[in-house]
């Protein structure tokens, strides 16, 4: 079969290279040219090439001669000539729908699914952890591998990684979701909905909620945070609840360095050396562990040995006598939670561009940070973009209302990390937050460790 696969985008490679995967001919057209794609999704595309798809890319007038099947990627318009030449040609159309069963059909063992605004990547990391601990040959795949998740999921299916499994655990943002809304899993879970990606839904609350809830019909048990009880008693009575200190299905209690979880068939407690975010999450992963038949010892052999994840309230060392600390958070409860815990402390943050494919309210960020921290370091470097824009480190800083705040625009996170060495003294915690470090975490972190590394060598 011959596919004409329209946009190079986050939706059309995956497509394109399953379709390649099971032995179509493929041709992927874009009007961008290769080197107007980022350097990641340049390296994705050759990739691509060798295993047999055919680039067809800077062409605004690709040819449809000899194409039996298209798919057009959702953000293609219907009045681009492309599509118009499509519909007249009357070729069949694949949607995402038809993909997504393709993508079932080729996944042999239960499906762990796991979607949210804030916490998914934790909640999947953890519950991976506890799966390998149960002993389960677990296929795994978040945003921590790949940042889309999609892709990282036709990766696993063509180099194999699905045949050789016993249990699949996938982190589902919801453009993956939007993607492949008809697996089966067999358990969903749903760590919370908060106003976020917006823009990518008009503005709409609702829609986004809607996106998120496609999870909830895909699944056939389906787990909630209690805060999204109203949200999911709306469309399923049947749905199981966790919560920290909260009346429901799966009720995690936090102590000194131990979480007690209680649940229908009785409690358990386990040593937990983690904190802030992570206790949540982690009864979140126990009760999908304690659904699917894992047992508490193996829950607790694997709570017990919990470190952490990257770039998660992640302890990268000790410079210079300042600790210090790099969170992802970047959502008003979130960050809240992060900067509750460091409340008793002295910290110099530093932050990154807090807007990725989503605009977000940098006012809010500063009015926020304000209240906890004395010194804070903006950077304006737009990673998605590439490009120096200023005006949104200011924004945050201009919001900070504390009168007696150390406020400090710099033009990238390079130049901020630097910088936090010379606000702060022995003893301090330096702490970084902002989205970008689970956008592209690897680069991120890079930079970000470039730049301590400078700075405390600098200032001395």
């Amino acid at each position: 079969m011959n596919y004409l696969v329209i946009g190079a985008g986050n939706a059309g490679r995956p497509v394109a290279r399953l379709l390649n995967n099971q032995n179509h001919k493929v041709i992927i057209t874009d009007p961008k040219q290769l080197s107007d794609f980022k350097q990641d999704v340049q390296s994705i595309l050759k990739q691509m090439e060798k295993e047999g798809v055919i680039l067809d890319l800077g062409n605004d007038n690709p040819s449809i001669d000899g194409i039996d099947k298209v798919y057009k990627a959702p953000s293609l318009p219907d009045s681009a000539p492309i599509a118009k030449k499509v519909a007249e040609a009357n070729l069949e159309v694949i949607t995402n729908e038809d993909f997504s069963k393709m993508v079932n059909d080729l996944i042999p063992v239960d499906i762990i699914g796991i979607t949210g605004t804030m916490g998914k990547t934790t909640t999947t990391f953890i519950t991976t952890s506890i799966f390998k601990q149960a002993g389960y040959k677990v296929w795994s795949c978040s945003s921590l591998v790949n940042n889309l998740v999609s892709e990282a999921i036709i990766d696993g299916i063509v180099k194999g990684k699905a045949q050789n499994c016993d249990i699949a655990i996938f982190e589902l943002p919801h453009g993956t979701i939007g993607l492949l809304n008809e697996l089966d899993i067999k358990i969903g879970l749903l760590t919370n909905i908060a106003e976020d990606h917006l823009s990518e839904f008009g503005g709409s609350l609702e829609k986004y909620q809607q996106r998120k809830l496609i999870l909830e019909k895909m699944s056939e048990t389906f787990i909630a945070n209690n805060s999204c009880r109203d949200i999911i008693a709306q469309v399923r009575g049947n749905a199981l609840y966790y919560a920290l200190d909260d009346d429901c299905d799966f009720i995690g209690t936090a102590g000194d360095e131990k979480l007690t979880i209680k649940y229908s068939k009785g409690e358990f407690t386990t040593p937990f050396r983690m904190v802030s975010y992570f206790f949540e999450n982690s009864v979140g992963a126990s009760s999908v562990a304690l659904t699917y038949g894992v047992s508490p010892e193996d829950i607790t052999d694997a709570l017990s040995e919990f470190k952490g994840l990257p770039a998660h309230m992640e302890d990268v060392g000790e410079y210079n006598g300042r600790k210090v600390i790099l969170d992802s958070a970047f959502l008003y409860d979130g960050m809240k939670i992060t900067l509750e815990y460091f409340k008793d402390d002295n910290v110099v943050l530093f932050l990154d561009h807090f807007d990725t494919l989503s605009k977000r309210d940098k006012t809010e960020v500063g009015q926020l940070v304000g209240q906890y921290v004395d010194v804070i370091i903006a950077s304006g470097f737009n990673e998605v973009n590439q490009t120096v824009e200023m005006d949104a480190a200011y924004e945050v800083l201009d919001a900070i209302e504390n009168p007696s705040a150390i406020k400090v625009a710099t033009r990238d996170i390079t130049e901020a990390a630097a910088l936090t060495f010379k606000y702060s003294k022995p003893g301090d915690i330096i702490l970084h937050m902002g989205p970008l470090i689970a956008y592209d975490r690897i680069t991120t972190v890079e930079k970000i460790m470039k730049g301590l590394e400078e700075g405390s060598k600098k200032y001395e």
